[in-house]
């Protein structure tokens, strides 16, 4: 409580914005930096996320651009807000206290900022320090639990697990086996009429397609094209290879800025060990999921919901190639976002207006304060965040100022001092700027 009722005189030009003495071109220097930052990471995930779910031209014709501005938007507004309210903080109370640099700075701009991103992609940053694979495996337990009951899921997330896991796996099916069996066989008498060069491409499909046929099937299953051993291989082969090319297209911006410089650099984009890692988890992740849910239904003799519980959870093991705090918040996210509107449809839950937006900015604000007096207890993937979209100048901070309140803010900052121009310090500065 005593280090609550501390305050520091000093300007923020003093803590925050040590590379320049005008707010307004801090702030401007942020925003260029955000903006940069912002587009490259929402382009590419927009693009790759618009190609996995095979949309069509329309969509890159007239809502592909919008969306990624949008997102754009939301996350430079949040960087630029911050250390606009940063400054506006410290005007108005005329001293910093210990929750104006962090907390009170980035609650504001976090609910203005999230106030610009699309509603659908408000996400709840919570749970924040929890264990990755253990949390991954409770969401995914229960993600796909819900997707296998009926009205469980709805929208992108129905539609990216159904893409994931494949439509076998859903108990309302509609593939029958006629169906299956028959496109089999016009594929079959198709490939008797190629061409004598193709006869032996044609052989080795013919011959897959018997070792996959037949083998040990449970009636309940419903992959009729494939036994359940040759399901899950193809699904894991499937999957990794996703993952891989997904790896891959997001180390092409940063491989081919060096590529003239450093030619050995492309031979990394595709022999890295982040490829294999993504697509060990995505391909481990369905073959276990898929594997799991067909020996519970040889060892059942049914097809169950539940099963899904069970085969979710082990299937989140697949974290362990693959750790990512992203992927974990994210998924986390949306789990408490999808409770939350089911208990409010079911009429248990009360509905707050807002209350995404305001559990977001809640959540960034505490991170912000960690970033600001306690780098030591943030995650390491989240300071390297907020650097990379500030350009650095996030660790610029006069930290040592901050060590008054006892969170040892400058414990990672030992050797740095900011040179400060003594004609906009509040306080004699440590090492004055040398003026000319």
């Amino acid at each position: 409580m005593a280090a609550l009722s501390k305050s520091i005189p000093h300007s923020c030009y003093e803590i925050g914005h040590t590379w320049h003495p005008q707010c307004s071109s801090a702030v401007l220097h942020v925003t260029q930096s955000a903006l940069a930052e912002s587009l490259r990471i929402y382009g590419t995930l927009y693009l790759i996320a618009a190609i996995l779910r095979k949309r069509k031209l329309d969509y890159y014709l007239y809502k592909l651009l919008p969306e990624i501005l949008q997102s754009t938007s939301f996350l430079t507004a949040n960087g630029t807000l911050y250390i606009a309210c940063f400054c506006i903080l410290r005007k108005i109370l005329g001293k910093f206290y210990f929750w104006s640099p962090g907390f009170g700075a980035a609650l504001p701009a976090s609910y203005m900022a999230i106030l610009i991103e699309r509603k659908s992609r408000r996400g709840l940053l919570t749970i924040y320090m929890a264990n990755q694979v253990l949390l991954f495996c409770i969401t995914a337990a229960l993600f796909m639990f819900f997707f296998r009951c009926k009205d469980g899921l709805k929208g992108f997330t129905y539609s990216a697990l159904k893409f994931i896991v494949g439509k076998e796996e859903i108990p309302t099916h509609s593939f029958s086996p006629e169906a299956a069996f028959s496109k089999t066989d016009r594929k079959i008498k198709h490939s008797e009429k190629v061409s004598q060069p193709m006869n032996i491409l044609a052989l080795t499909k013919k011959l897959m397609d018997k070792v996959c046929k037949h083998g040990p099937r449970h009636r309940c299953c419903k992959h009729y094209g494939d036994n359940c051993i040759s399901y899950c291989i193809k699904g894991f082969i499937r999957m990794f290879s996703i993952g891989y090319l997904i790896q891959c297209c997001l180390r092409i911006p940063s491989t081919f800025r060096h590529l003239l410089t450093q030619p050995s650099r492309l031979f990394s984009l595709f022999y890295n060990k982040e490829n294999f890692q993504l697509g060990a988890f995505l391909g481990s992740f369905v073959s276990i999921y898929k594997g799991t849910s067909c020996f519970l239904r040889w060892v059942r003799n049914l097809d169950d919901e539940l099963h899904a519980l069970v085969a979710g959870c082990l299937a989140g093991i697949s974290m362990m190639f693959y750790k990512s705090t992203t992927i974990s918040m994210y998924l986390v996210s949306k789990l408490v976002e999808t409770v939350y509107f089911k208990g409010i449809e079911a009429g248990k839950v009360p509905y707050f207006p807002h209350a995404d937006s305001i559990i977001y900015a809640i959540s960034t604000s505490i991170c912000f304060q960690a970033a600001v007096m306690e780098v030591q207890n943030l995650r390491p993937s989240y300071w390297k965040f907020l650097l990379r979209l500030t350009k650095g100048r996030f660790a610029l901070m006069n930290r040592k100022v901050l060590d008054v309140f006892g969170t040892e803010a400058s414990k990672n900052f030992k050797d740095f001092t900011p040179k400060l121009d003594p004609r906009y310090t509040v306080v004699p500065p440590e090492l004055p700027l040398e003026l000319s």
